[in-house]
Order: C-alpha cells, then sequence, then structure tokens
C-alpha cells in the first residue's frame, strides 16, 4: 500500500463519514440533547469527543471556521449539554439514518459486519495520536457494539487522522485556515464559494481579503482560480497528506483496502442517490450526484 492508493482509498470512504454532518437525524437527537440547532450542534457535536475544550482548541483542530463564529459558541454549548451526552445522541443518530438511508437488512448483513471489521482493523493501526487532537478525542470514544456505528466509528477516527495531517501540510504549505478554504473551493473538489462563505463564517470583507493576499503571492489570478503555482501548492498539500495518513491503511495492507472499497461502495452510492448532500454545497468535481 503506498501513500496516493491510501489517499484514494481514503476519499472514495469520505462520504459515509460526512453524512453526519448533513442528515437530519443528527441535528434532532442533538436538539433534544440540549444544544441549539444550526452551528451549535456542528461545533459542538464535532468536537465533544474531546471534552469541554474552549474556543481556541475548536478553532484550531477545524482550522478554517471563522474564530469569532466558534467563539460565540464555544465553550458556551457545554453549558446545554455534557459533552458525553452530545457524543451518545450524535452516534445514536448516525446509526438511526444509516437504517432509515441503507435499510436493516443492509446494517444488521454480514456485509457490513466484515466492513466494520476491515476499517476497524485500520482505524486500530494508528501508530500513535500525537500531534492529532481531533482523531485522539475519537479514539477515547468506547468503540460501538453494532456493526454499521462501528463501520461510522472507525471511519471517523481514520477521518479524523487524516485531518489532522491535513492541517499540519497546509501550515506546512504557509496557508492560513481561511486562504486553505478558498484555494480548495478553487480546486473544484471543495465546497461551492458561496455555501463556503456562509458554512464557515466568514464575511465576505475577510474572504475578498484573503483571496488578495494569495493574488499578491500568485497562488490566485484575477478570475480567483489557482494559477499554476497554486495548483502545484494544492498538489504538494494533498501529497503530504496522503504521506502522513498512511499508516493505518498500510496496516489494513492493498487487499483489505481494496474490499472494503469493494464493500462500501453501493452504500456511498445509495446515500448519495438519496440525497443526503444537497445542491449548491460542493463544487463540481465532488461525486455527490447522479
Amino acid at each position: 500500500m503506498d501513500a496516493h492508493n491510501a489517499g484514494r482509498t481514503a476519499r472514495s470512504l469520505e462520504l459515509l463519514h460526512s453524512l453526519s454532518y448533513f442528515v437530519p437525524e443528527v441535528e434532532d437527537r442533538l436538539v433534544e440533547a440540549g444544544l441549539e440547532p444550526g452551528r451549535m450542534s456542528y461545533f459542538a457535536g464535532r468536537s465533544a469527543p474531546m471534552g469541554a475544550v474552549g474556543a481556541g482548541v475548536v478553532t484550531a483542530t477545524f482550522f478554517n471556521f471563522s474564530p469569532a463564529a466558534v467563539a460565540s459558541i464555544i465553550p458556551r454549548a457545554w453549558g446545554l449539554a455534557t459533552p458525553a451526552a452530545i457524543v451518545e445522541a450524535r452516534y445514536r443518530a448516525v446509526g438511526e439514518a444509516y437504517v432509515r438511508l441503507l435499510g436493516e437488512s443492509v446494517t444488521t448483513s454480514p456485509e457490513m459486519a466484515e466492513a466494520a471489521e476491515l476499517a476497524s482493523i485500520a482505524a486500530r493501526g494508528i501508530p500513535g495520536v500525537e500531534g492529532r487532537p481531533l482523531c485522539a478525542g475519537y479514539t477515547e470514544v468506547e468503540w460501538p457494539d453494532s456493526p454499521h456505528l462501528a463501520f461510522w466509528h472507525a471511519l471517523t477516527v481514520l477521518r479524523e487522522y487524516r485531518g489532522d495531517g491535513h492541517i499540519a501540510a497546509l501550515q506546512t504549505a504557509g496557508l492560513s485556515g481561511l486562504e486553505s478554504l478558498i484555494t480548495h473551493t478553487a480546486t473544484g473538489y471543495g465546497f461551492q464559494k458561496k455555501f463556503a462563505i456562509t458554512r464557515r463564517a466568514w464575511t465576505q470583507d475577510q474572504w475578498d481579503s484573503a483571496c488578495d493576499s494569495l493574488r499578491d503571492r500568485e497562488i490566485l489570478d484575477a478570475r480567483g482560480e489557482l494559477t499554476a503555482e497554486g495548483k502545484e501548492l494544492r498538489e504538494l498539500v494533498e501529497d503530504l497528506t496522503d504521506d502522513l495518513a498512511l499508516a493505518p491503511w498500510a496496516a489494513l495492507g492493498e487487499d483489505g483496502a481494496a474490499r472494503l472499497v469493494e464493500l462500501a461502495t453501493p452504500w456511498r452510492d445509495a446515500v448519495v442517490a438519496a440525497g443526503v448532500f444537497p445542491a449548491g454545497v460542493f463544487g463540481p468535481k465532488v461525486p455527490v450526484s447522479r
């Protein structure tokens, strides 16, 4: 297993993790637990495995959100629901969403159990969590008993391990959180611009100022598209991200990774076909529509 194939494997499974940010069950359960709908459910839901951390920790680990937006919600959220209650509610909601989208015949199938075992081998193959704070939080969550939740949990541990490394790669490239968001949007593989600005809670002036800085550094051109230098920089970031995320996939091996993708691809396609990811969210190169 080389880094390129490991990265391709991770990307092919990404949507089966990230559906948790779009299905209604998650926000519904988190609101029942005491949180407010909207950004609070996202910020507190995703960061809860790290405990009742402050706004600075969430800003640092999420990386490309407006610090002011984070500070308006964290740590206030912890006074409305404890991190433990939030984790329990979120995991229960993801389990419900998986059953709704895939059907109980799939979530209780031998294939799901096999996929959970394969994903778990990879996740447990992480050599250490040094410098991986968000991943570290998820490794402290008790491993779920049900196969479909164990599958999602393993994918989430792997995703946050990769994400923590991705932040290191972006910093190595000299990109701030907002600059990282802008350049990713420009690749066509990230969010669409309007959604990125709104979802990550930046102002138009902040976005425009960061674009000006990227143009001054010849990373963006006058139209806001990546220059040749900008494309090379993003490619270097992705290559370094793949390198930093290799270890767990190497632990699973080529055959195991191929089998995991084979099992999971129909489920990913079913989630996409169900319309979990609304139009106007992702760029043209993200395969979230049929």
